[in-house]
């Protein structure tokens, strides 16, 4: 007896993650005009349609041909949160069962919504509660910009004019130059006029120092950048930020040259130093900072450790880091003291956690297991 064979239905394209290259591809190929893609492009980021039949500009034949063919998918929120100083935690459902981590912080002028590139993070910076999680797989450039998209539909509910997104930080879950093929196509959607419209300076990427991807952001990217520094010496940053054992300071600082080289004359370089005390807040260490980045157009973000269970590290005393930051400005740099955010829900830095099916198997060797990459 013939069973009949079940034929599978072909996938469908996520739009949520493509350019608008990508977008007037998709159309030509199914026949359509190029156009077709900013009005469909509007419609998903700027009026946030969830559905092809929201789309009143777009005849039935071709809406009925994009539900045939694409999709507006996006993760399912599964916890939502407000501190009590009103920044607000969303965890977000994976296909799979992994669950990532969403910040929104409102201030007065802008609101800023610092979004995940990985499911968890391979790069097991000691100092990182997110670290401790492992790592389990990358988050398509769909999966990256569904975060915006969300917040953005959930933030229009609200009243206030404070709730809205003005800056996107890529500091969330995982190290988005590990996952830089669809980080630059959702930085690219961010910065779209037809999409987002952010400005380069109101979108910023985060990175620990993946030097051959670093390079290469420089030359197809002007966003702004933020570079997680916590230490001036490679011995101590070896035991903090792991990678630097692949790609250390000298060479860091080597490819944040370059990385401003090719910006406006105006652009300049965050550079992130958690405060630990005992480790890395000395006088000393301020002064090494100082040397270290001369020449470079930067900013420095003092951020006071946010403890978690079993780190090993306590944050500096206030005192230290007013005093830190006092010597480096007094040499004439631009430094300030991060204001800690969303602590009560544990939404503030390096606490971000979600759930991570972790796929990394640490236990292998750090070159082979975390990067995958010639040096």
């Amino acid at each position: 007896m013939n069973v009949p064979v079940k034929l599978q239905e072909p996938l469908k394209q996520n739009l949520l993650g493509m350019t608008l290259q990508d977008l007037e591809a998709f159309f030509t190929s199914t026949g359509e005009k190029a156009f077709r893609a900013s009005q469909v492009m509007k419609w998903m980021h700027q009026l946030l349609a969830a559905e092809f039949d929201e789309m009143t500009n777009i005849s039935k034949t071709l809406r009925e041909t994009l539900r045939q063919k694409a999709c507006i998918d996006v993760p399912e929120i599964v916890f939502d949160q407000t501190s009590t100083d009103g920044t607000r935690k969303w965890v977000m459902q994976l296909e799979g069962g992994n669950k990532i981590e969403t910040v929104y912080i409102p201030e007065s002028t802008r609101g800023t919504l610092c979004i995940s590139s990985q499911v968890g993070c391979a790069l097991d910076c000691s100092f990182c509660s997110t670290a401790r999680q492992g790592f389990s797989r990358n988050l398509t450039a769909a999966e990256i910009v569904a975060q915006v998209w969300m917040a953005s539909r959930l933030l229009a509910k609200n009243t206030q004019d404070n709730h809205r997104i003005t800056n996107v930080v890529l500091m969330g879950m995982g190290e988005p130059l590990l996952n830089y093929e669809n980080v630059l196509k959702a930085i690219t959607i961010f910065m779209e006029d037809n999409a987002y419209g952010l400005s380069k300076r109101r979108v910023t990427l985060s990175t620990s120092g993946v030097l051959p991807k670093l390079d290469l952001l420089g030359q197809q990217s002007d966003v702004a950048l933020a570079v997680s520094l916590h230490a001036v010496t490679d011995e101590i940053r070896d035991s903090l930020v792991p990678v630097n054992k692949k790609y250390p300071l000298n060479e860091l600082m080597a490819s944040c040259r370059q990385y401003i080289k090719n910006q406006s004359a105006k652009s300049h370089i965050t550079f992130e130093y958690v405060m630990l005390n005992g480790v890395n807040d000395s006088r000393e260490d301020a002064i090494k900072l100082i040397k270290l980045i001369k020449g470079i157009p930067a900013k420095i973000n003092l951020i006071p450790f946010n403890p978690f269970p079993d780190s090993g590290y306590e944050c500096s005393p206030m005192t230290v880091i007013k005093e830190f930051k006092e010597i480096l400005m007094k040499a004439g740099l631009i430094a300030t003291i991060r204001k800690t955010r969303g602590e009560d829900i544990d939404a503030a830095c390096g606490q971000l956690v979600g759930k991570v099916e972790d796929k990394s198997r640490r236990e292998k060797k750090f070159e082979t297991l975390r990067y995958g990459m010639a040096k």
